[in-house]
């Protein structure tokens, strides 16, 4: 007889207060307007095996963003005044981290157009780092405040960055307790990766994803069909990805089709006309079918959350993963209310502690 192992689920609530009813008011309230504690950080420069580079902040203790190694006060970089950062890193910052093997590390990959000053990295840093942990936001290309060296830029099936990062990110801390994080598409990336490489990333002490867009073919076109999605949420996604396409285009005139950017409206128009061909996809559907992380969830090795509010406006219900879907080291987290990373809790005007303390109690307990 056949045993079939399937993942936990946890339906308890996200206690959301009365005062922010709705998947919609969740999700923009919680990015904008509910409160969090903020962070500085140290900027590494890490060399891509194609020639371009990625931007990964750091904190840790005994790593201080505005003191150097030496104890002498750091200025502040004027070339990272819209960035997170407040230096960048140099090289006797590394000797200052704690290197014990009962260190504690995260590194956190962020969502579309996001970076280390968004919300949740910020909640999600300072709390972890209050608590004695080690923390890196890893930036994909052309999010971390600087235009990347090539004509491509980033995407959500891109496991092999994310396997170039988690590689790099290990390298500088060997003997620490690794946790990774992803939120929105970067969680996508990384529970793909974590899908493919099965046991290849058990050195991960644990992982989660938050808010994931699992099955991209029904999340793209809740974006740019639903009237909500591609009246509201596109444009607001669309206004700064073709700033940075058109910035490119400049640079590599020809190998983008700038008059149907200038047309696109919905996020599948953009995946369209740039992601996907500059990509290796086909199209739009072709490149969310290839690049859903929904169909590697049973190989996945390792202790993973997956925390998707069922009232995401990102993400349909109805695309959520079931327990059958998902390995046994799986636990699936879907509360009723959340909307997309906002998770706001407690009394006007409230504040996003919730999500980086249910973090804590997965990596601490697996529940």
């Amino acid at each position: 007889m056949r045993v079939i192992v399937t993942a936990k689920i946890d339906l308890s609530d996200c206690p959301t207060p009365f005062w922010l009813p709705g998947g919609h008011l969740q999700t923009i309230y919680g990015a904008h307007l509910a409160r969090h504690h903020r962070i500085a950080f140290v900027r590494e420069r890490i060399n891509t095996p194609d020639g371009d580079f990625l931007d990964l902040d750091w904190t840790g203790p005994g790593l201080f963003a505005d003191r150097l190694a030496n104890g002498s006060t750091a200025p502040h970089d004027a070339q990272l005044n819209k960035t997170a950062a407040r230096r960048w890193a140099q090289d006797d910052d590394w000797a200052t981290l704690p290197q014990s093997p009962h260190t504690q590390a995260l590194v956190l990959f962020h969502g579309l157009e996001g970076s280390s000053r968004s919300h949740y990295a910020q909640s999600i840093a300072q709390y972890f780092r209050a608590r004695g942990w080690v923390v890196v936001v890893a930036h994909f290309r052309s999010c971390s405040g600087f235009p990347n060296r090539m004509a491509r830029a980033y995407y959500s099936g891109d496991s092999e960055e994310i396997g170039f990062i988690l590689q790099s990110v290990r390298n500088r801390l060997p003997h620490a307790l690794w946790h990774a994080v992803g939120v929105s598409l970067g969680g996508n990336a990384l529970l793909k990766y974590l899908g493919e490489q099965q046991t290849q990333c058990a050195w991960l002490h644990a992982a989660a994803g938050i808010s994931v867009p699992l099955d991209l073919v029904s999340c793209g076109n809740a974006l740019s069909e639903r009237f909500i999605g591609k009246w509201v949420y596109s444009p607001y996604f669309l206004k700064s990805m073709k700033a940075k396409i058109y910035e490119k285009s400049r640079r590599f005139p020809g190998m983008i089709d700038i008059l149907r950017l200038g047309q696109a409206r919905t996020i599948r128009d953009f995946d369209d006309i740039y992601t996907a061909p500059m990509h290796g996809y086909q199209h739009a559907l072709d490149y969310w079918t290839q690049a859903s992380s929904k169909p590697l969830l049973r190989s996945i090795a390792i202790p993973t959350l997956l925390l998707n509010a069922k009232n995401d406006p990102f993400v349909p219900e109805e695309s959520l993963p079931q327990p059958q879907e998902a390995s046994a080291q799986v636990l699936l987290h879907q509360p009723e209310q959340g909307g997309h990373v906002g998770f706001t809790t407690g009394a006007f005007p409230g504040h996003i502690h919730w999500l980086p303390t249910r973090l804590a109690r997965f990596f601490e307990t697996n529940t």
